[in-house]
């Protein structure tokens, strides 16, 4: 019996695969494919509105890139009920995803988005949010569409019951319909997909401009892996007192250090020699909430500040991280670092990027957006390898066979350029954007200025301080 349950819940993903190689488990073909060659195939299953047996179609198809997913419509010939959504073929991501799109022009509204169930939608300048509900594959207009059906439903019925109320909805149906049409002073509008299983997606096309697109991933809160579904809500508050424990104990050592004069920088170990040795101490894994450990140790950058290195490895999830964190206080403006590479020394500069900063190579067209490839200390050249094999391994490798022949063409363009400039062969200039001035380059002439280095500091804009969580905070 209980070999019979686990057949019954395994992961959708998995599940749509093995469909192709059983023919006695009620799955049938129905002979149609995608462009790719995935087939659609059938199963009956039950209506939850009128409890007889529909018809289930399922496709599993891949989304170029993004990933694998699975396409599920749902219609009952007794009732006429009809239901569609998308779910993830893949687990849940080890970091969630916000994607932020600037809808320009007409064509913009028809962007494909994937939204899964744990995704919330915001546009900005509606003031709209949608929240997490069913997973769907529409496009941006087809969410305010859907928007417009949904409040246009019962507003006969409201006319007639609450006409304030009714008027109040009709002029927010209006108003989406002129940003849809794109009307004057409508655009640019904001449309922001915030999703902490990382399972959701708005279309990319390559070569445009940065402030259009961009993606940025963040590590889960509690609240966030209770809503994704990795923790429940009583492993939350088991945690949380655990933490309120250990917050008294950590009072109680630090009251006790200094009665005895002695400094604790841990609950656990007497740490005589912070600045060279590497400190280990244990935590809880965001991915799995197992017990992990995490590996930290200071190091002084010349010429610029102290930053922590960190390695977190969990034993029971296989879950790695490794970051870089400056210390100190919040600076008061942001900083810009240009460099100009005209030599192949240039690579071997040591680089510190932080994960609020970005990076734009106008001459490979490379935009690495905030957040992206989170904190790193390494040199110019291990940094530029590392993106070329986050690109060639994880998007052009998986989406190459259903790219159109210019696509593949600006890729291998890309690729190329790409290997020139980590060769040496390829002058080329770094633009690194940093709201918290925690990024670094490394001046080989130090202490004189650096002739080809360029370092700007400016201010923070409204959005930045709003973004970083600074507008209330004084630095």
């Amino acid at each position: 019996m209980s070999e019979k349950k686990e057949d019954l819940f395994k992961p959708v993903g998995e599940a749509a695969e093995e469909v192709e190689h059983e023919n006695d488990t009620g799955v049938t073909l129905t002979g149609a494919e995608d462009s790719m060659g995935h087939p659609v195939q059938e199963i009956e299953s039950l209506c939850m509105n009128c409890h007889e047996n529909g018809t289930t179609r399922l496709l599993l198809t891949t989304i170029p890139y993004f990933r694998e997913i699975v396409l599920m419509s749902f219609e009952c010939p007794h009732c006429g009920f009809k239901n569609s959504e998308i779910q993830p073929a893949s687990q849940i991501e080890e970091k969630g995803s916000k994607y932020l799109l600037k809808v320009e022009s007409r064509e913009d509204f028809n962007r494909q988005v994937i939204k899964s169930e744990s995704a919330t939608c915001k546009f900005i300048e509606l003031d709209i949010e949608i929240p997490a509900k069913r997973g769907q594959l529409t496009t941006v207009e087809g969410l305010l569409s859907e928007m417009i059906e949904d409040l246009e439903s019962d507003q006969e019925t409201r006319k007639s019951i609450d006409e304030n109320l009714y008027n109040q909805i009709d002029a927010v149906i209006k108003k989406i319909k002129s940003y849809i049409n794109c009307e004057p002073n409508t655009v640019p509008l904001t449309f922001i997909v915030d999703d902490p299983a990382g399972n959701s997606w708005i279309e990319y096309k390559p070569g445009e401009p940065q402030h259009k697109w961009s993606h940025t991933q963040y590590i889960r809160s509690d609240e966030d892996n209770v809503a994704v579904g990795i923790i429940t809500r009583d492993q939350l508050e088991e945690r949380r007192q655990a933490k309120l424990k250990e917050l008294s104990k950590r009072e109680r050592n630090k009251s006790e250090a200094t009665e005895n004069k002695t400094q604790f920088l841990s609950d656990e170990t007497d740490i005589e020699n912070f600045n060279n040795e590497v400190q280990t101490f244990k935590g809880g894994c965001p991915s799995c909430t197992k017990e992990c450990e995490t590996h930290m140790k200071p190091v002084n950058i010349p010429h610029f500040k102290e930053v922590i290195i960190m390695s977190t490895k969990c034993e029971n999830c296989g879950y790695k991280s490794n970051e870089v964190k400056t210390g100190g206080a919040i600076p008061e403006k942001g900083r810009k670092i240009t460099l100009f590479c005209d030599d192949a020394a240039d690579l071997s500069r040591d680089i510190l990027k932080s994960e609020t900063c970005s990076m734009v190579v106008p001459e490979l067209n490379l935009d690495i957006q905030e957040g992206t490839l989170g904190g790193r200390f390494t040199t110019l050249e291990g940094l530029l390898r590392q993106v070329y094999e986050e690109l060639e391994a994880r998007v052009f490798s998986q989406t190459s066979d259903s790219m159109d022949e210019e696509t593949k063409k600006r890729w291998m363009d890309f690729f190329a350029k790409l290997k020139e400039a980590i060769a040496g062969k390829l002058n080329f200039t770094v633009i690194m954007t940093d709201p918290l001035a925690g990024s670094y380059i490394q001046n080989v002439y130090a202490p004189d200025e650096d002739p080809n280095m360029k370092i700007e500091d400016f201010v923070r804009t409204d959005r930045q301080n709003e973004d970083l969580g600074l507008t209330n905070m004084e630095v």
